[in-house]
């Protein structure tokens, strides 16, 4: 009897830290700018954005909508507004806004209304939730700059809007590229955007 309290009390331990070391993350996460992010699949655009030097944490994610607490069937039944984001913690020493968004722009098809590749409807729109009036500003003129580069014959219709509450996805959705690689390579693959992205950037975009 006495061992079976001792692992019982042992496995309290080890949740209280867990849930202690998870509350400490988050708040150590404050230090750090933030950015928002929308490009169709968050699976894509967190495993994207994770290798990028200076990026400290990324959160998947729902927000732009009205829904309270969506799930993800809600979201991906199109119907509560909200899309698809990644929440990027990131060090403005090491990196900056203005690279995020270079990332951000080589890793979409900025082009196409309510829609990445395989995926359809407004969930998975482009767009790029500003936290403030600078984000907004460097932004827009990103935008701008790459509008008339003449990469693109179709016009860029990225939104920029601001930021709105951000929903964490559901815990498997988190890092899902980690998790499940092999079908995250299929997936990716399989959307079309690989191919897209190659064909536009090169294979070493990333």
């Amino acid at each position: 009897m006495k061992t079976f309290q001792i692992i019982i009390l042992l496995a309290i331990f080890v949740l209280c830290a867990q849930y202690g070391f998870a509350k400490e993350n988050m708040s150590d996460l404050k230090k750090y700018d933030k950015a928002t992010l929308a490009g169709g699949c968050f699976w894509c655009i967190q495993s994207v954005l994770d290798k990028v030097p200076g990026v400290k944490r990324t959160i998947v994610g729902y927000t732009g909508g009205d829904k309270k607490k969506p799930t993800y069937k809600e979201v991906s039944g199109g119907m509560t507004g909200h899309a698809e984001a990644v929440e990027v913690y990131y060090d403005p020493i090491q990196v900056t806004y203005e690279k995020l968004l270079d990332v951000f722009w080589k890793n979409i098809d900025p082009t196409t209304l309510n829609r990445q590749f395989a995926d359809e409807g407004t969930q998975y729109r482009t767009a790029i939730f500003y936290h403030n009036d600078e984000q907004q500003r460097i932004a827009q003129a990103s935008k701008e700059a790459l509008a008339q580069s003449g990469v693109y014959k179709d016009p860029i219709v990225t939104e920029i809007t601001p930021a709105s509450t951000f929903y964490p996805a559901e815990e498997y959705h988190q890092s899902y590229y980690q998790k499940s690689p092999l079908q995250y390579k299929m997936y990716e693959a399989g959307s079309g955007r690989k191919k897209y992205i190659e064909g536009m950037w090169g294979p070493q975009k990333k």
